[in-house]
């Protein structure tokens, strides 16, 4: 039995931990949400009856799945009969793979594309609608039970845009692909229509945990639901999230009520709550609760609760005048109130608006390193043969990284199996000396990975364009990667392709970070920085519900920081026909003493 040390955690982490039923966890920001989750996996795994069972553990991002991953074997405790990963992931290496010959459109093997083929076959059927003014930008959607949802709020692209997916997914059939939003559809059909599927994970499955379940989409949810109602109460289930979170509505994610996943998945769930933020001032705190859109509750408790916090809204600098004031922002933090600069956190709601403002800043700013998510120089495809090796690629042997090497070099493995290559006389740990032992000199990112990829085949004796399955996505690795180079480039992020930029992707941040509100969702800095924080980009322009997402973005971008936040609504900036953006009407409507700065 898995045990920890009394103070490892508080009172209510323990409670919903021991919970010997199944929890519907509700956690504020800071509460320890991850730590909870991490033990909770361990005492599961601790208690397994079988060694043919599994522990399940659905994360939002690859990134959170290795790191609960890792603690978890930090711990001391046996993983090998843990399952970790996205609901993506799940759909296809627990449903599709296993289970896709019974799907018409599966049937004859399949190849998930990734977000650049994807947007390249869109823009060619969005051709011939130019006229109407649709453009690729118009046709994402994602699925609910009964077939798609259009994300355009333009009632008068809609008929254009159902022709333009009518032929898109015909293509993708008829060239055996499918796309991440078909993984969940083609799932969600087999499982609903070979009950025999769901009997079968539920007896595998002795527990299924889903992080950040605001996010899930109502196909996920029922996914997982007839999965745990297949199971007869045998699977247990822990569900853990914040709703005031839920920044994920215009793709289909919303914070399920607690009675309705109960309906669901036929079994009684305990609600549970974790209250306490561990991260944030009680100033930080007061202020990012203006924005709260569910009654959580949230009660300070870190050692720093009383620190002075400054928390600053400016809408009066104008965009011309941006780049002077986020330069002055980042030296008061740094040099007078001794941020560390790793503790930096610049956003901006989309990444349109950080590309060039980025590259200001190395310029302006020479003795710091900035990282972001955004400034990912590669397409980042999970599903991908090619993207899965460039993660050993790019990170340096270390004995804290030799666990998470070591199991990508197992997923390699069994990818290469896969695809029909006999890996009998290779190990995780001989790929893994493989890869330390190639020297690439090249000093462009792209060309680096090419040539590693090819050194380390030579050296294993394996000719992979022999293999369609891996020379397709060689193909799509590179050509995907090379128009996202190119489109950084474009943005102003010169710097984009070059080997250091492209090692950063994997490594800690070292310098101040540069992200979107979305793509910093999970992280905490001491301070964050914030700025297009205008009507029509928080909210976005074209989202239905946007007053209520304004609020929550505010939630989420506040609750990042544990010291100091600073808001910037600028001026003069303007849309496509000329009219001034606003501050965004949540930020401007809230009551606050902010501090002169």
């Amino acid at each position: 039995m898995f045990t920890w040390k009394e103070g490892d955690l508080n009172l209510e982490q323990e409670t919903a931990i021991k919970h010997p039923g199944n929890v519907f966890l509700i956690a504020c920001p800071g509460s320890g949400k991850t730590r909870a989750l991490t033990y909770k996996i361990a005492y599961e795994l601790s208690q397994l009856e079988s060694d043919k069972q599994f522990v399940v553990a659905i994360t939002y991002t690859n990134r959170a799945a290795d790191e609960i991953h890792e603690r978890i074997e930090s711990l001391g405790v046996d993983s090998s009969q843990l399952w970790i990963g996205t609901i993506h992931s799940f759909c296809l290496e627990w449903i599709l793979k296993p289970y896709g010959i019974y799907h018409q459109a599966l049937h004859r093997g399949f190849r998930v594309i990734d977000s650049h083929e994807r947007e390249k076959l869109l823009e060619r059927l969005c051709e011939p609608y130019k006229a109407q003014r649709i453009s690729v930008w118009d046709c994402d959607f994602y699925f609910k039970l009964d077939g798609y949802v259009l994300s355009c709020s333009d009632q008068r692209k809609h008929e254009g845009l159902h022709k333009i997916l009518k032929q898109y997914f015909t293509i993708l059939v008829e060239n055996r692909q499918i796309d991440f939003e078909l993984i969940l559809f083609y799932a969600f059909q087999l499982i609903a229509t070979y009950p025999s599927i769901a009997r079968i994970l539920s007896q595998i499955f002795a527990f299924i945990l889903v992080d950040e379940y605001q996010d899930t989409k109502e196909i996920q949810y029922n996914i997982i639901a007839t999965i745990l109602k297949a199971g007869a109460a045998a699977t247990k289930t822990f569900i853990v999230g914040d709703p005031n979170q839920a920044i994920y509505q215009s793709l289909g994610g919303y914070p399920i009520p607690h009675a309705d996943f109960e309906t669901m998945a036929g079994m009684p769930l305990e609600q549970l709550e974790l209250t306490k933020n561990y991260r944030s001032s009680e100033k930080i705190i007061a202020y990012f609760a203006n924005y709260k859109v569910h009654a959580t509750t949230i009660k300070p408790a870190s050692d720093g609760k009383a620190y002075p916090s400054l928390i600053s809204f400016d809408d009066s600098v104008t965009k011309d005048g941006l780049l002077d004031e986020l330069v002055r922002l980042i030296r008061l933090n740094v040099e007078t109130l001794g941020v560390l600069p790793h503790e930096v956190c610049v956003l901006a709601p989309q990444w349109v608006h950080l590309a060039g403002m980025t590259r200001r800043l190395v310029e302006r700013m020479p003795e710091y390193s900035f990282d972001g998510p955004g400034m990912v120089p590669f397409a980042r495809d999970m599903d991908n043969f090619w993207y899965k090796l460039s993660k050993i690629a790019l990170t340096q042997a270390s004995p804290g990284m030799y666990v998470r090497r070591l199991r990508w070099a197992g997923e390699l493995l069994k990818d290469l199996a896969a695809a029909g290559i006999d890996t009998s006389s290779i190990t995780k740990k001989s790929l893994l000396r493989q890869c330390n032992a190639l020297e690439i000199t090249e000093q462009d990112g792209l060309a680096y990975l090419y040539a590693f990829f090819d050194s380390l085949f030579v050296h294993l004796g394996i000719d992979f364009r022999q293999h369609a399955v891996l020379e397709e996505h060689h193909t799509a690795f590179f050509s995907s990667s090379q128009a996202r180079i190119d489109r950084l480039k474009k943005e102003g992020a010169e710097f984009i392709g070059d080997i250091a930029t492209f090692r950063k992707v994997f490594h800690s941040r070292t310098g101040i970070t540069v992200s979107t509100i979305h793509g910093v969702k999970g992280a905490e800095f001491d301070t964050v920085i914030a700025y297009a924080l205008l009507e029509g980009m928080v909210p976005h322009f074209s989202d239905v519900n946007g007053q209520e997402n304004a609020k929550k973005m505010l939630y989420v971008l506040g609750s990042r920081a544990r010291k100091n936040l600073h808001l910037i609504s600028e001026q003069q900036r303007f849309n496509g026909i000329g009219r001034e953006y606003q501050p965004t009407q949540q930020l401007a409507d809230c009551l606050f003493a902010y501090d002169p700065l």
